[in-house]
This record gives structure tokens, C-alpha cells and sequence, in this order.
């Protein structure tokens, strides 16, 4: 349970102010259809996720050497300094959709969340727990928690959050986790 967990949180977070979450409130605003954008992002989310958990459980699998975990470690670290950096709106093309909500929103949150922190947190959080199910599972959920609110509440809710704060906890989250696999390493 500590992956499905762990790996909630530490998406929760990561995904406030992030490009996709600006790009659910875009879409809820341009297609006012929360439900299709809601299950988008679901299809979007689980199929990204499940490829990215697949990895990182496989090569942990493969690199079992206290190498392999600092590299994992220091990747935690590395995200809690990219966290602190702040998505912006203008990075998202504005094209018309060519296809209806649904389909628009698992294109778009599919490509866009490639490369994205939460794909790289979602690899390193496989790699650590080697659990492909749990770990897909709980960045799914994270990436639900924080962006169904942000389709209702749009950009009333990104006016009330206080997202820097979001940020600096996220931030502090991943480099806790990160310390504390290098202090496993070390005394393990």
C-alpha cells in the first residue's frame, strides 16, 4: 500500500500548476463538457502511466546495483528542483479540436504529459516500489485528485490556491523521498 500511496501524494502535488492541469482548465473552458474531459484524462492518464511504471519497474529489475538506486535517488532530488519551476499556459498550443472532448483530451494529455515531472516520478516511483499495478494506479489517482477539480473549478480554483506553496511542499516531498533512499543506500 505504500506505492499505491506514495505515489498518489507525490503526483498530487507535482501535478499543481503543472501543463496539464492548465491544460484541463482549457479544455474545460473551451468545451464546457466536464465528464468526456474527466474520462480523457483518465484513459490518457492510465495508458501514459502503465507505459511509464512498466519501465521503470523493468529497469530496476535489471539494475539491481546501489548504482542503479543512487540514480533513482539523485532522480527524486532532481525533481523536487524541477517542482519548484512553474508550468506556464502560453507553453500549450491553442488549436481548434478537430475531434470532440473525449478524444481531444486523451490526445492531448497523452502527448503532452510525455517527458512531463509526473511521467518521470512515475518511472522512478516504479523503479523504487517494482510494482507496475499500484504505482499506475496511484499516479493515476494523484493525477485525478488534482486535475477533476481544476476541470469544475477552472481558473477560480488557480486564483484561490496559493501554487508556489503547493510547489515548495511538492518539492519538499520529492527530496525527502530522495534522502531518504540515499540514507538506505547508505546504511542498507
Amino acid at each position: 500500500m505504500d506505492a499505491l500511496f506514495t505515489s498518489s501524494l507525490v503526483v498530487a502535488l507535482a501535478e499543481i500548476g503543472d501543463k496539464t492541469q492548465l491544460l484541463a482548465i482549457l479544455l474545460a473552458t473551451r468545451f464546457r463538457k466536464p465528464v468526456p474531459i474527466i474520462f480523457g484524462i483518465l484513459a490518457a492518464t492510465l495508458a501514459n502511466h502503465a507505459c511509464a511504471a512498466f519501465l521503470g519497474a523493468s529497469v530496476a529489475s535489471l539494475f539491481e546495483a546501489d548504482w542503479f538506486r543512487i540514480v533513482i535517488a539523485l532522480s527524486f532530488i532532481a525533481m523536487a528542483a524541477w517542482t519548484l519551476i512553474p508550468d506556464k499556459i502560453d507553453d500549450l498550443e491553442d488549436k481548434p479540436a478537430r475531434f470532440g472532448a473525449f478524444v481531444t483530451t486523451t490526445i492531448a494529455f497523452f502527448l503532452v504529459e510525455m517527458g512531463d515531472k509526473t511521467q518521470v516520478a512515475t518511472v522512478a516511483l516504479a523503479a523504487r516500489f517494482q510494482d507496475v499495478a499500484l504505482v499506475t494506479l496511484g499516479t493515476t489517482l494523484g493525477m485525478m485528485l488534482a486535475n477533476v477539480p481544476a476541470v469544475f473549478l477552472g481558473e477560480e480554483l488557480v486564483r484561490r490556491v496559493p501554487l508556489k506553496a503547493v510547489r515548495i511542499v511538492a518539492a519538499s516531498l520529492f527530496a525527502i523521498i530522495g534522502l531518504w533512499l540515499l540514507v538506505s543506500i547508505w546504511l542498507g
